[in-house]
């Protein structure tokens, strides 16, 4: 049961999904939560339509499927330009509307040495804003860059989006949206 002070949108769900990398989960809340953790240089897309409950995440490690045509055949979530659409019409398919999306992203971090030379966590990142952008797709909230590891979970219920950095306090990358659960 829960505690009358905590709103029960914002209590911790009983069943999680892990979406590991180079993976990608949708469903329709009220439901589980979808949480991927030890995000590097590979970046987390997480979309929720706030009237319908209906929410993905991608967990993406590489830019363009171009680098090896062969794996994004076997495995399109590798890649942001493969995964990030699969992840929209998926998301579509279960009744979200792009034009109600709530969208966050995080990763993109430079985990290796500060001089290397592939920057993947930019590139990255510059993949999927131009795929976003291209789709008509605004970002509500990013945590991208740095030197750290995120881990990323989204609550089906209410379309929090919860962010856990090593050694910080667990934030919000997006606000629950509480007007559905009262």
């Amino acid at each position: 049961m829960t505690s009358p002070a905590i709103h029960p949108a914002l209590a911790n769900p009983v069943l999680q999904v892990v979406v590991g990398v180079a993976d990608c989960r949708t469903a329709r809340g009220p439901g589980p939560c979808l949480v991927t953790y030890a995000l590097g240089s590979c970046i987390a897309v997480v979309v929720f339509d706030p009237d319908t409950l209906v929410g993905g995440m991608l967990h993406f490690m590489l830019p363009e499927s171009s680098l090896d045509t062969g794996k994004a055949a076997a495995n399109p979530f590798l890649f942001a330009d493969t995964g990030v659409p699969i992840l929209l019409q998926e998301v579509s398919r279960l009744g979200a509307r792009k034009q109600k999306l709530r969208v966050c992203i995080a990763g993109g971090a430079q985990i290796m040495n500060e001089g290397s030379m592939f920057h993947i966590g930019k590139r990255n990142y510059l993949a999927l804003r131009k795929i976003l952008w291209k789709a008509g797709i605004m970002v509500q909230s990013e945590a991208i860059g740095g030197e750290v590891s995120r881990t990323v979970s989204l609550d089906l219920c209410s379309g929090a989006v919860t962010l856990r950095v090593p050694g910080e306090p667990e934030s919000f990358l997006l606000a629950p949206n509480l007007r559905k659960s009262i």
